[in-house]
């Protein structure tokens, strides 16, 4: 019951957040943005991956490392990376943002991700010790009306 709380609150933050930087953007991104989102399907994707015992530095490497640049190559924008900062969840949990152009964007951009043998390697390299991720829950988003990231 804490955990789902505590995401919650993670997930209104998040939320936020994003708002907060998108709404920051240049005037011309913004209006580029605003025009996408007009049209339908861009969409928002938040991850929240739950590291294995032990494992949440780690898993913080291997996305420092590797998956970060590797989301780019796939047409992924990073939105942001964070971990939280209170108890339980800090042990354990990362929580991130991608932006995608559309759900199916998002699906071909994943197909692509998943079978590129530089993220296949590292994840290999990461994991020749145990999972690193017990759990990965993913929820997609798009932007209401009244955002400040219309």
């Amino acid at each position: 019951m804490l955990r789902n709380k505590s995401f919650g609150l993670v997930l209104l933050a998040l939320v936020f957040a994003g708002g907060f930087v998108a709404g920051n953007l240049t005037e011309s991104l913004g209006e580029a943005r605003a025009q996408e989102h007009d049209h339908g399907e861009h969409v928002f994707e938040l991850r929240t991956y739950t590291a294995s015992p032990g494992k949440l530095s780690d898993l913080e490497a291997r996305f420092r490392n590797h998956t970060v640049g590797l989301f780019e190559k796939h047409g992924m924008t990073n939105v942001g990376y964070w971990v939280p900062t209170d108890e339980p969840l800090s042990a354990d949990t990362l929580i991130y943002v991608l932006e995608h152009e559309s759900r199916d964007a998002a699906q071909a951009s994943w197909d692509a991700f998943r079978t590129d043998p530089e993220w296949m390697e590292a994840r290999a390299e990461s994991e020749r010790n145990g999972r690193l991720a017990a759990n990965v829950e993913a929820v997609f988003m798009k932007a209401t009306d009244y955002s400040p990231m219309k």
